[in-house]
């Protein structure tokens, strides 16, 4: 296969993202149609992007043989059927987080894949960031000794719309979900148990919607690393993205990238640039490499690097994460779809 002709079904913020990369910037790639349930979103995309076909019913791309493979960038509940749905009609298939948040939906969509026979490449792309790729060819090739502490900081700069936490699973869902997973990228084992505090200091309104807006998770791993997370829906400078992974010879750490490396030094302090504000600044290159690993993994006949269990142990921790802080105790990730 020497050119992967892509279908993408969501037209929304990632999805443009996506559509970019596969327009112009993924070699290999082809975007032959875009599929949103408001159309003009779609004929947006298709006009700035020449893409032949737009349609609002996602299943036509779904027909059309012309189409190798489906990027599902719609709304988090649709994910789980247009994965079935695609594998059945033979799409190889990239899909954003998360897969769903009920595991056995995931499980249908995961047999789904495995009986068609395709690829399902899920989107973390923290992962191909180029700085925490970094520190974990570090830790894999045992330059800081045996891991002992992974701490991770993420932060956004301001919280999303009270609308959207509604539906968004939580903050364990919905954002703790890239540092889950990013905390076994990183330490390169499996989490068995989760202990969750949170609360809400950053605005009363996602309380009453049912949420926290701000967390402190500890990971305990199989390999007896300990790890941290911390989160905030407010980090008033800006988007706030730190990994250390502390071992027995040494450290490795990744701090805030910021748009110029510039200091200045004068008789009130030393002065910077604050991060970069947002996630699409943050991690651009990040969603470029994850779209270029998945192209290649289908066009070369070899696994994809984000798989289907990448995508569901996630959902597993966020599950125990909230169990915990119901519960206010520790939760064994085995006592999770028990």
């Amino acid at each position: 296969m020497n050119t992967l002709t892509i279908g993408l079904i969501g037209a929304g913020r990632i999805g443009k993202i996506h559509a970019e990369s596969i327009a112009r910037r993924i070699p290999g790639s082809c975007l032959a149609a875009v599929a949103d349930v408001y159309l003009p979103a779609a004929e947006e995309i298709a006009a700035r992007l020449n893409v032949p076909k737009v349609v609002v019913d996602y299943r036509h791309l779904l027909d059309d043989k012309n189409i190798d493979a489906i990027v599902i960038a719609s709304a988090s509940d649709t994910h789980a059927q247009i994965i079935e749905e695609a594998a059945s009609a033979g799409k190889e298939i990239f899909c954003e987080k998360p897969i769903d948040f009920d595991l056995a939906r995931i499980d249908r969509a995961l047999a789904a894949v495995a009986d068609a026979g395709v690829r399902l490449q899920v989107g973390f792309n923290r992962r191909f960031d180029a700085n925490f790729r970094k520190v974990r060819e570090m830790v894999a090739a045992g330059k800081i000794g045996q891991p002992q502490i992974l701490r991770i900081t993420s932060r956004d700069p301001a919280p999303p719309p009270i609308e959207y936490i509604k539906v968004s699973g939580g903050l364990f869902l919905d954002m703790t979900i890239h540092d889950f997973d990013m905390a076994r990228y990183l330490v390169g084992g499996e989490v068995h148990e989760i202990y969750a505090t949170g609360a809400v200091l950053v605005d009363p309104a996602i309380g009453k919607a049912g949420d926290i807006d701000t967390a402190v998770i500890t990971l305990t791993f199989d390999n007896g690393v300990i790890g941290t997370i911390d989160n905030s829906r407010r980090a008033v400078y800006g988007y706030d993205q730190r990994v250390e992974v502390f071992g027995s010879e040494g450290m490795v750490a990744v701090s805030n990238e910021r748009p110029d490396t510039h200091v200045l030094a004068n008789q009130d302090g030393l002065h910077a640039s604050l991060p970069y504000y947002f996630f699409l600044e943050r991690y651009l290159d990040s969603y470029i490499a994850e779209m270029q690993a998945f192209v290649d993994a289908v066009t070369s006949g070899a696994p994809t690097a984000v798989t289907g269990e990448d995508g569901r142990i996630p959902v597993v921790m966020g599950l125990a994460a909230q169990k915990s802080l119901r519960e206010k105790r520790p939760v064994g990730l085995e006592e999770i779809g028990e």
